[in-house]
């Protein structure tokens, strides 16, 4: 049997109005194939007759290749949108948007309703490729910086109960490992084991403490305020868009878009997160929700978004209630926790997650949330419940099974943490810092063959000098434990090389010069720690321990004071206290 001609997949025509990118068309049909017996349809013949003469043998009906799918510019920028391909979506925006309007109707009926139509669309899609482009979540992105915490004039009380607030947590209040286990913020927070900017920024209450002190994990520069970083992201976005701004801001008519609701909601983003202008969107978010009669929840939790960014936390506060009132959303539930840990009422918090998770049972990013709190107060044990729960709803959460593995390390327990850490790594997390926890749980586990290798591995994974010191600070440890101090010394010494500013590194070498009955240096290498991490107990311990030593008791009671002020439960800094009181009762 013989098969009839085979009929090739015609391209859209461009004057076609089918112009609805929320439903993008998956391809050609597969080509159907004549049967002898089968009586064709009328428009068969015609058709390739028609495609014949336009296009020639072997050709579709466009005049492209055979077997070439030819797609229409816009259907072709939706479908780069879809794939996440920003820049090449806005591209072909841009070379839809500069076309003469002949040229982009031809064929069609009504000439400038269309024109109309596709220049609309083609606008509103590369808005949304610039801004997401640059899109960063606000609910994630929260940083504090010196502005923002010596300046602080939200604070409810200025002595806080114990317990209530984050600038004072409690020391132990669950029951978790103390300081001289667990290394704490300057803060006095615990460092958890998943980075997170509230949880790596401390509170220092001098200005000379602010700008001097380590303030994130990583570096010894001190985190700059939120709206630093906000422009910083702002200019950056610039570089997306070679030519200069897309959309002038300074001649648009911010309520004739606030009528339009589709076009509005896009210009806001672009508006917000693109060119960074808050006051702006703050002004067609009020528009907005005005010309909605203020029954649209989604333009409220905007305004909030706005007014949070310009520190107006209580005005938040009232939008984002209103849209709960309007709309139960969890985005709206995490954007008022922001609120309320920016005002640094916890307990708040806590009350607003456990209501929502009635609301919303189950819900990860808010039981992430409760866990979350309780860590930053100190409350370790409630803590690692949540996670917990965090792992029986979602067993893949990478911050759950981060921060229960480094509870476990650090209450002696490095083979439970060593499983945690090993599903990291079945996960597909491969970097630095896992490999960095593996040596450090196989050393202290005993599993002695493998704590090189990882240590090897994550010094070949590190991405920049901060991660390779703390490898070599953690080799000097192992070195430690196994008695070769030489090795010991020279770790450290590679620490301070790539690192500066490493103030546990100071205060070991400092113990090792001590021990070779180097005082002096010992002494100037404790001073730089103490300076560097002042809300550390071991460099102001270790100073008196050496002042005493040397005949200078005033110098030793004054640091055994800082001592005792940074770690309150220390027994030995307690015992050292009560001799030098006896001494001095004496004189």
């Amino acid at each position: 049997r013989r098969h009839g001609p085979r009929r090739l997949p015609r391209a859209t025509s461009p004057a076609a109005p089918a112009l609805r990118p929320s439903r993008p068309r998956r391809g050609p049909a597969a080509p159907r194939q004549h049967q002898p017996g089968r009586p064709r349809s009328s428009l068969g013949p015609a058709r390739r007759k028609r495609g014949g003469r336009r296009g020639g043998a072997g050709r579709s009906s466009c005049g492209a290749p055979a077997g070439k799918m030819v797609l229409e510019p816009l259907f072709q920028a939706w479908s780069y949108f879809r794939r996440r391909k920003f820049r090449e979506c806005a591209d072909v925006c841009s070379q839809l948007l500069e076309r003469p309007p002949g040229e982009q109707v031809a064929g069609a009926g009504p000439y400038f309703t269309f024109y109309f139509i596709l220049f609309q669309a083609a606008w509103n899609l590369k808005t949304r490729a610039l801004t997401e482009m640059v899109y960063v979540d606000e609910i994630d992105m929260d940083q504090e910086g010196i502005a923002e915490i010596i300046l602080d004039e939200n604070a409810i009380a200025q002595v806080a109960r114990p317990g209530t607030s984050l600038k004072l947590p409690g020391t132990s209040q669950g029951g978790g490992p103390s300081p001289a286990v667990r290394p704490v913020t300057q803060s006095g927070r615990p460092i958890t084991g998943f980075v997170r900017p509230s949880t790596q920024s401390g509170r220092p209450s001098t200005m000379e403490q602010a700008i001097r002190t380590p303030r994130t994990a990583l570096t010894a520069r001190p985190i700059t305020s939120a709206s630093g970083g906000y422009v910083r992201l702002g200019t950056a976005s610039m570089l997306t868009n070679p030519d200069g701004p897309f959309i002038n801001l300074s001649r648009l008519n911010l309520t004739k878009y606030a009528q339009k609701p589709k076009l509005a909601k896009a210009l806001f983003e672009y508006i917000f997160h693109h060119e960074n202008d808050v006051k702006n969107a703050l002004d067609l978010a009020a528009l907005a929700t005005e010309h909605a009669q203020f029954k649209d929840w989604w333009w409220k939790v905007q305004i909030g978004k706005c007014y949070y960014r310009l520190g107006l936390y209580r005005e938040a506060e009232k939008q984002f209630k209103s849209a709960l009132k309007q709309q139960d959303m969890v985005d709206t539930i995490l954007y008022l926790a922001k609120v309320y840990l920016r005002l640094d009422q916890p307990v708040t918090a806590l009350n607003l997650f456990k209501q929502g998770l009635d609301r919303f049972p189950g819900e990860v990013t808010l039981i992430c949330g409760i866990a979350r709190i309780y860590e930053e107060m100190n409350n370790i044990s409630s803590a690692a419940e949540y996670y917990k729960d965090v792992l029986k709803q979602d067993n893949t959460h990478v911050e759950a099974i981060a921060c229960i593995g480094s509870n476990h390390f650090y209450s002696d327990q490095p083979e439970i943490a060593l499983r945690f850490y090993r599903r990291l790594l079945q996960m597909g997390v491969y970097n630095c810092q896992l490999f960095n926890n593996l040596g450090l749980c196989c050393f202290y586990a005993q599993q002695y063959d493998m704590t090189l290798s990882s240590f090897e591995r994550a010094l070949f994974l590190a991405e920049n000098e901060e991660e390779t010191a703390d490898v070599w600070y953690n080799l000097g440890h192992v070195a430690v434990g196994i008695g070769d101090l030489n090795l010991a010394y020279q770790c450290f010494k590679l620490t301070l090389v790539n690192n500066n500013d490493y103030a546990e590194a100071y205060n070991n070498l400092a113990v090792l010069e001590m021990r070779k009955g180097h005082t002096e240096q010992a002494r100037a290498l404790l001073q730089t720690a103490s300076s560097l991490a002042p809300h550390m107990y071991e460099p102001h311990f270790n100073v008196a321990i050496l002042s005493e030593k040397v005949g200078d008791l005033q110098r030793s009671y004054t640091a055994a004071q800082k001592s005792e002020e940074a770690f309150p439960g220390h027994v030995d800094t307690q015992q050292l206290i009560k001799q030098l009181k006896e001494h001095f009762a004496m004189l």
